[in-house]
């Protein structure tokens, strides 16, 4: 099964939007993800119809951040991209007549369940400018290792 790896990329995305100045194109967000700008433009379309980011036309143009990093959390993200499977593993069958197999989908269904919020929890708790101060600090480190 593939991953959906949308909300990794979305992260990406926006931490390299923060860092700059003015907006940035679809073409050079696609470039920082390796991946083709129409894939950029959809997944940014959900952010903005969130209200996360906001996007101009015309040769100064591009994708923006208009949402508080402190307050976007990766849940927000994560609703906002359509609340993607969290995981990939899941039942053989989801309405089984043998008996064997509803006993260990209530099993696998009630630990998903558990896990998943536990994970979404957990998401509401970490935001943009928590992932923007770990990049910061993970930044400056670099630049000293290389300075000596």
């Amino acid at each position: 099964m593939k991953r959906d790896s949308r909300l990794s990329s979305v992260l990406h995305a926006l931490l390299h939007m923060a860092e700059r100045d003015g907006p940035m194109t679809s073409d050079d967000l696609a470039k920082c993800l390796a991946t083709n700008p129409v894939v950029v433009r959809r997944t940014m379309g959900f952010l903005r119809d969130a209200g996360i980011v906001t996007s101009d036309r015309g040769h100064a143009g591009g994708w923006r951040i208009t949402a508080d990093l402190s307050v976007v959390t990766l849940r927000h993200l994560h609703d906002a991209l359509g609340e993607p499977a969290l995981f990939a593993v899941g039942n053989r069958n989801e309405a089984p007549d043998c008996l064997v197999e509803q006993a260990v989908n209530a099993a696998l269904d009630q630990s998903f369940a558990e896990a998943e919020a536990l994970l979404l929890a957990r998401f509401g708790e970490i935001t943009l400018a928590d992932l923007a101060a770990d990049f910061a600090v993970r930044y400056a480190a670099r630049l000293k290792q290389k300075d000596l």
